[in-house]
């Protein structure tokens, strides 16, 4: 198995906004498709496989991640995996609250979230405990997830692409961005891995965990900040594309030039670096299939 990337025609063929990544060709596994939700700054990232979503963060709570959902027509989320407690990455969960009544005019209620996992991060108990509160309102189970633990979507038995946590470790005490779930998905032999707000820290001992770690999609650490995507992780992990969720005209800076001088050097390309501030959502999709093309 192997990744392939479409061309610039498959790319208009298939989106209005964005570019495709594309791993494999034909089989007779379904593709697991990826889309990197323009939430401004934030991060929300919706995985569909065979008729099942699962969803990596929720983007800030000013921007409608749910109604988002809604008019895609997910009513189900087979789980929500929210990466640490900062608002623009769970705030979109606060949605829920008082919402569960909520039908659009088509008649589409609010997705059902069937499981809610959260990463051990120990800052934001404001943020951490409304999000805990709502679920337990909306009696969505809670679980805390840590290094070696895995996601599935589709009944147990499937194959399907896996999803396994990389980052924290149970025995690292953490807080803040420090803290934020990475999460490596994996489809056949492709793969992406999705940082969160990891930092430099976490990278480094990352790293030392997982010293041989590479993939061909990377969502860039903290919207692209200074405080990540250290260019001896970027090299290891030697992403083929790398695509940042930030927002338009943002305050922050992100992403820094530095760290995009950086992202074109270990991508060799900067057509295969994507950015939601400029192409809005972006699609990706992890095939089982044959070799690498563009």
């Amino acid at each position: 198995m192997t990744i392939v990337r479409k061309t610039v025609n498959l790319c208009l063929a298939l989106l209005v906004s964005g570019c495709t990544y594309v791993s494999g060709g034909a089989d007779e596994e379904p593709p697991l498709a990826i889309d990197v939700l323009d939430v401004g700054q934030g991060l929300s990232v919706l995985f569909e496989w065979d008729g099942h979503y699962g969803l990596f963060d929720m983007g800030p709570d000013s921007v409608g991640v749910l109604d988002t959902l809604r008019n895609r027509g997910v009513d189900t989320l087979e789980w929500v995996l929210v990466s640490h407690n900062h608002r623009d990455h769970g705030g979109g969960f606060l949605e829920l609250g008082g919402r569960r009544s909520s039908v659009s005019e088509t008649g589409a209620r609010e997705p059902h979230i069937k499981h809610l996992y959260v990463g051990p991060d120990t800052s934001g108990g404001f943020i951490r405990d409304s999000i805990i509160g709502i679920a337990r309102q909306n009696r969505i189970p809670v679980d805390t997830l840590h290094r070696g633990d895995e996601l599935r979507l589709g009944p147990p038995a499937t194959s399907g692409p896996r999803f396994d946590v990389l980052w924290p470790p149970s025995y690292r005490t953490l807080g803040g961005n420090g803290a934020s779930v990475v999460l490596e998905v994996s489809n056949g032999a492709g793969s992406a891995i999705f940082m969160g707000d990891a930092d430099t820290t976490a990278e480094r001992e990352l790293l030392e965990l997982s010293p041989t770690l590479t993939a061909d999609l990377l969502q860039v650490g903290h919207h692209g900040s200074n405080g990540s995507s250290s260019l001896k992780f970027l090299a290891q992990v030697s992403p083929r594309f790398a695509v940042v969720s930030v927002g338009a005209r943002n305050s922050y800076g992100h992403p820094t030039k530095e760290v995009l001088q950086k992202l074109f050097y270990v991508t060799g390309d900067s057509a295969r670096i994507h950015r939601t501030d400029l192409e809005g959502t972006l699609k990706f999709q992890l095939v089982s299939g044959v070799g690498v093309m563009e």
